[in-house]
């Protein structure tokens, strides 16, 4: 039986990346009693880094939001390889996004809402959450987003 995110991905055609490999020392996510804590994902889809370089110089602003969904798919795996299934998730608590940015591009919170939007369009309410937007000099491999989550589990 398929659950009710599962249907819901289906219905919007979205498709979740595989589970992506962490890129150093540690793991890709910890639970710790009803919170789930996922490390930051790229904007990758199965292992192929997409969307390089800075918002502001060569990178757009629909593209950095592009790439925010894309890491927010990327949350999304992780979350159903820790719980199994996406309607454990009871909550969304906090979204942190990291923008590539150059030195004068000051539009973090909109690049972030690529991430934000997808999870209230996969999750409802549920999906709404606190978060950070910050602009950074750079990101693993040059990429233009990264982000990282806290859930609330069931």
């Amino acid at each position: 039986m398929v659950g009710r995110i599962e249907a819901r991905l289906k219905q919007l055609k979205l498709e979740l990346p595989d589970a992506a490999a962490p890129l150093a020392n540690y793991v890709p996510y910890v639970r710790a009693g009803d919170l789930l804590f996922i490390s930051g994902q790229v904007c990758q889809w199965n292992g192929e880094r997409r969307f390089l370089g800075k918002l502001g110089a060569g990178i757009s602003l629909e593209d950095g939001q592009s790439a925010a969904r894309l890491c927010g798919l990327n949350l999304l795996t992780q979350a159903r390889a820790a719980i199994g299934d996406l309607d454990h998730v009871r909550r969304c608590v906090r979204i942190n996004g990291f923008v590539n940015s150059a030195p004068d591009f000051v539009q973090q919170p909109q690049v972030i809402n690529g991430c934000s939007d997808l999870f209230v369009e996969v999750l409802g309410d549920v999906g709404r959450h606190s978060r950070v937007a910050v602009g950074v000099a750079s990101l693993p491999g040059g990429v233009a987003v990264e982000i990282d989550a806290v859930f609330e589990v069931s």
